[in-house]
């Protein structure tokens, strides 16, 4: 729409005019269509410095409506794409924990640790928010673990443990043919996750900062909330266990940068763990 007389159009609300003394003469309007020849918004401009709107402005806007609608179409896919991949993740994440008997609070709480830990060790929000989606996903590999193995009561043999320890290798497999960003981070938090800091971890031996900050942060994660829940193989440790746990393994299976941040910052950890509580019995 072309509109040379906006205070006389009866669809004009001026009451934006009054209030900024700003005075809207002329305006040009033209929707913005996504693929599917859905209007997806609205290119707009007003006040034409010079005389009126043409028929002229009309077609170039038109060219440069068409471009930002391009883009914002593009942008709005991402989001969707980037929505779809966090659900198939948290959904994919709630099946293994459901079949090795744990709670789907346990990822929500590896999530929210490692977004604290990112955050606090000075990843960008880029990085921040893709680990954070990407870490409910270390232990996707154990849906190629047999039954027998995954829910046995008391400790592995070391047979039985070489087993378990293979879901490492399977995660990534599973994660690393895809492109996308969320679950390429997902298959390294998948296979480093339970690498050490001295290189005595698995299944890849590395150590320091070999390890990909991705595997180092939810190895802590992971450990945090592990110990203090209850499993199928033992009961969930009292926090200052725990607690000494990490001060005796800084520098050997954790970054000792990281155990630092979890002392430092653990009332947030607490405060998550207290938001996402199991039903069953937690630490105290």
């Amino acid at each position: 729409m072309i509109i040379n007389n906006v205070q006389e159009h009866e669809f004009f609300n001026a009451e934006v005019d009054k209030q900024t003394g700003y005075e809207t003469k002329t305006m040009m309007v033209i929707p913005m269509f996504n693929r599917h020849n859905t209007i997806i918004g609205v290119f707009q401009v007003i006040n034409k410095k010079e005389g009126s709107f043409t028929e002229t402005d009309l077609r170039h806007l038109m060219l440069a409506a068409s471009y930002s609608a391009e883009t914002l179409d593009a942008a709005i896919l991402a989001d969707e794409n980037d929505q779809t991949q966090k659900e198939m993740i948290f959904l994919m994440s709630e099946a293994v924990e459901k079949r090795s008997k744990e709670t789907g609070n346990h990822i929500k709480r590896v999530a929210a640790y490692s977004r604290i830990l990112a955050r606090e060790y000075g990843l960008n929000e880029d990085d921040t928010y893709t680990l954070e989606f990407a870490s409910p996903m270390h232990d996707i590999g154990k849906i190629g673990i047999p039954d027998a193995i995954l829910n046995k009561p008391g400790k592995h043999t070391e047979e039985e443990f070489a087993i378990m320890k293979t879901h490492a290798l399977l995660g990534y497999e599973i994660l690393s043919a895809s492109a996308k960003g969320m679950l390429k981070a997902a298959a390294i938090v998948a296979y480093e996750h339970h690498e050490k800091w001295n290189g005595k971890g698995y299944p890849l031996g590395i150590k320091g900062d070999e390890i990909h900050i991705f595997g180092r942060i939810t190895a802590v994660a992971d450990v945090f909330d592990a110990l203090g829940s209850d499993r199928c193989y033992k009961k969930a440790w009292p926090l200052d266990e725990i607690l000494a746990l990490f001060k005796e393994e800084r520098g050997e299976h954790f970054d000792p940068n990281l155990v630092d941040l979890l002392f430092e910052h653990l009332d947030a950890f607490l405060e998550v763990r207290d938001k996402f509580t199991d039903n069953e019995s937690t630490v105290e």
